[in-house]
């Protein structure tokens, strides 16, 4: 009951009926003392009104005092400060407002504490994590990047509020095209004299309500080359496995052999003899694989049109030619590039993409070849693209792992390089560039092209 009577509402409550009575006694001792009652009646209400309009004053001041301080705590928690807070001695209605609004100034002060931590920790994550990062707007401006972008696309300068396609003039022509493209892939480029390889990753996403693009550049050469010994390790592995395999049973069978010669039993060489040749064959057959691999030949260029490759490998896989085919010949060593091209619709074949979901497309582009062999298939994982180009590495199980490595060797060797993309769509993309050259036939020599 005393909280009631303590609340804003009782305490005007009370100064109306105390000033009610005031002015009806005023108005009752008028006319007991004989004033008129159309005089003192009038004169009463006067009073009350005069007497309750004073009365409100001194309750509305501090409350209009309190409220101005309460907006001005508002304006400041709009403007970011946090910090402001209103101090009263009051216990009613107001009071309590008083209170959670200090209430909510800490816990927003202590909220906004939490996430400056937090966006400083990310911050100095992102800044030193050796993948360089590149975030850009719809308007294709950079609004972010961290140490690693500046040293790889703006030699250590700050890079925000700059087009991206600016960078790309200055940026090696293989991570130009993945950029361009927005697409997912491995890139092989020459920084400061050394092959350097990098993994790019593509995504888009809203970002308060704008659509905004991030590129990530995983710098791989370091961890190929940890592959790379690791791979060594395993051809060893392999290769001594395959000889053991093929050796321990032609030495069984020679003793057998001899012992069939030493007691005159001769009937079963000749069945001995073809199992110690099929082994010999056997091993001939892997080793000629591996070589190949490691003793591969200069390119021999020559005029190559690209109608007779294409129906050449239409008679071994078949596939979807996309576009039309260029008119100008290509000049490549035309049995290695048939080869890789074998292998590699083989691969789409063997992806789990539908023979028809198979394509071939040749185009030219900033003075390279492009041969793209699409499928359908069901991808790569990032483990798998960042690891499909190491000598050895294969996902099957009867696989021997060369044949992108193989392509890729014969890809450099022309001068050009291997890409492997996701597709959005879904299945994956191959392509072999090679730079386009023009055949020098007085020399008997080639020479690429100037532009």
């Amino acid at each position: 009951m005393l909280d009631r009577f303590l609340s804003l509402e009782g305490k005007l409550a009370a100064v109306l009926i105390g000033a009610a009575m005031a002015a009806f006694g005023l108005g009752y001792g008028m006319g007991h003392a004989q004033l008129a009652p159309a005089i003192a009646w009038p004169l009463a209400a006067l009073i009350l009104v005069g007497l309750t309009m004073l009365a409100a004053r001194l309750i509305a001041a501090p409350i209009a005092e309190l409220v101005r301080a309460l907006n001005g705590a508002v304006q400041s928690f709009r403007d970011g400060d946090f910090a402001f807070s209103v101090h009263t001695t009051r216990t009613d209605e107001l009071g309590e407002l008083v209170a959670a609004h200090n209430q909510l100034g800490k816990v927003l002060r202590e909220e906004r504490q939490n996430l400056f931590q937090r966006e400083l920790l990310l911050h100095t994550v992102v800044q030193n994590n050796p993948t360089a990062l590149v975030l850009s707007n719809a308007r294709g401006h950079i609004v972010y990047a961290n140490l690693a972008a500046r040293h790889l696309l703006g030699h250590g300068r700050k890079l925000e509020g700059l087009l991206f396609r600016e960078l790309l003039d200055q940026v090696p022509e293989a991570l130009t095209e993945l950029i361009s493209a927005r697409m997912t892939g491995l890139a092989s480029v020459t920084v400061d004299g050394q092959d350097e390889t990098y993994h790019v990753d593509y995504r888009e996403f809203q970002l308060n309500g704008q659509r905004h693009h991030m590129h990530l550049f995983k710098h791989l050469t370091r961890e190929l080359n940890r592959q790379e010994v690791a791979t060594w390790k395993k051809v060893i592995r392999v290769i001594s496995h395959e000889l053991n395999n093929s050796l321990a049973p032609v030495i069984s069978l020679s003793h057998s052999g001899q012992a069939l010669v030493e007691s005159g039993q001769y009937q079963r060489l000749p069945q001995i003899l073809q199992t110690i040749a099929e082994r010999a064959r056997h091993l001939e057959g892997f080793v000629k694989s591996y070589a190949g691999f490691a003793k591969l030949p200069l390119p021999r260029l020559e005029l190559v049109d690209w109608q007779e490759l294409l129906s050449d490998l239409a008679t071994q896989w078949s596939f979807q030619q996309l576009g039309e085919l260029p008119e100008r010949p290509g000049c490549f060593d035309r049995v290695q590039v048939e080869q890789v091209l074998i292998n590699l619709l083989k691969n789409a074949h063997e992806s789990g993409s539908a023979s028809d979901q198979v394509a071939l497309q040749v185009r030219l582009s900033n003075r390279h070849w492009h041969i793209d062999v699409f499928d359908s298939g069901s991808g790569m994982s990032a483990a798998v693209l960042e690891n499909a180009l190491i000598p050895f590495y294969s996902t099957k199980r009867s696989g021997s792992g060369i044949g992108l490595a193989l392509a890729r060797e014969v890809a450099e060797a022309h001068g050009g390089r291997l890409n492997l993309n996701n597709r959005p769509e879904g299945g994956t993309v191959v392509t072999l560039v090679l730079p386009q050259v023009v055949m020098d036939s007085d020399a008997g020599s080639s020479a690429r092209e100037s532009g």
